[in-house]
């Protein structure tokens, strides 16, 4: 693979430079609110093109392979569709008085995330292979299970209120096609060698891309956080505590399934990301009485964005100690 001017730079100061990015994209939408709403129409784009990149620097041959891991699936499974809801339940109730705060709360922490956790499970050290491997299953599992236990923590209205279109367009629009893409590459690369430069170039701008999302996403949503800062605060604690305790309970469990250590990170970062990219569109949709429902899931992907810069800056010396004791 051929080595890029400032390519090691940039990967030993990636923490730096994400943080770098959130800082920018902060002041960007603090300062020209009314431009920053034109940033959520490159968030998808962006992203799409991150996984591409990631998608193409993983063998994709191996992906049936590690679909067939059935107790890596498992984990997954049961950290995300069982351990998930007890938690993400009994923190709601820090907000139930608060009709679009419960709401907001529930339907960003109960949808897995199936995008950029693969990003960050890779910068940590984790199976990232396996967890794009998961991506169906979970996407498929959330479309069926986050309505069912909307009804059961929200109320029977809850369940009206959910349209399976933004799951579908996430899906083929940031898991697909970048996907597809990603497999065309890499077989055209095997025969044709001047090919073989996009995996490169690929590779370099990883970081740049990863900066790229992060600006966009928080220059895009800052604002409407900003504006009603005093109204979300109870959610954003909700979202914190959540982080905290969903970093020992996934480890926990991954740790009942014996997982090796690179897949119980993997599993461990996909119990703490949420789908909050996808729901948005979910949230922004709902009727004019649940309005505030959508800045607390940005509010989500904020607090969630800082958490995942801290897990993957200490993940991996923490994964360290821990392998010693196994």
């Amino acid at each position: 693979m051929k080595t890029w001017p400032g390519n090691a730079w940039m990967q030993a100061h990636q923490i730096a430079l994400y943080l770098t990015a959130i800082a920018a994209g902060c002041v960007f939408g603090l300062v020209l609110p009314s431009a920053s709403k034109a940033l959520e129409f490159t968030v998808n784009p962006i992203l799409g093109l991150l996984l591409y990149a990631t998608f193409l620097s993983m063998p994709l041959t191996r992906l049936p392979q590690a679909f067939r891991d059935i107790r890596f699936m498992g984990a997954l499974c049961t950290i995300n569709f069982v351990v998930v809801p007890i938690v993400a339940f009994g923190l709601s109730r820090l907000v139930a008085g608060e009709q679009p705060l419960l709401f907001g709360v529930l339907l960003v922490l109960l949808a897995p995330c199936i995008d950029y956790v693969i990003v960050f499970t890779g910068l940590a050290g984790g199976d990232s292979q396996r967890l794009l491997a998961a991506t169906p299953l979970l996407l498929i599992l959330q479309m069926v299970l986050v309505p069912a236990y909307l009804y059961l923590f929200a109320g029977p209205s809850a369940i009206s209120m959910i349209v399976p279109g933004p799951f579908l367009m996430a899906l083929l629009w940031l898991i697909a096609l970048p996907l597809l893409a990603a497999a065309l590459t890499q077989a055209l690369s095997t025969r044709f060698a001047r090919m073989e430069c996009i995996g490169d170039w690929a590779d370099y701008l990883m970081v740049p891309l990863m900066m790229g999302t992060l600006f966009c996403v928080v220059g895009s949503q800052i604002y409407t956080v900003q504006s009603s800062f005093a109204q979300l605060a109870l959610a954003i604690l909700v979202f914190v505590l959540f982080i905290g305790l969903m970093n020992i309970l996934g480890y926990s469990a991954g740790k009942l399934f014996q997982l090796p250590m690179a897949s119980l990170r993997a599993a461990t970062f996909s119990g703490v990301t949420r789908n909050s990219l996808v729901v948005l569109p979910l949230a922004l949709a709902l009727p004019a009485e649940l309005e505030l429902a959508s800045a607390v899931v940005v509010s989500q992907t904020l607090v969630e964005l800082l958490g995942m810069l801290v897990m993957v800056r200490f993940t991996p010396k923490q994964s360290t100690t821990l392998q010693s004791k196994l």
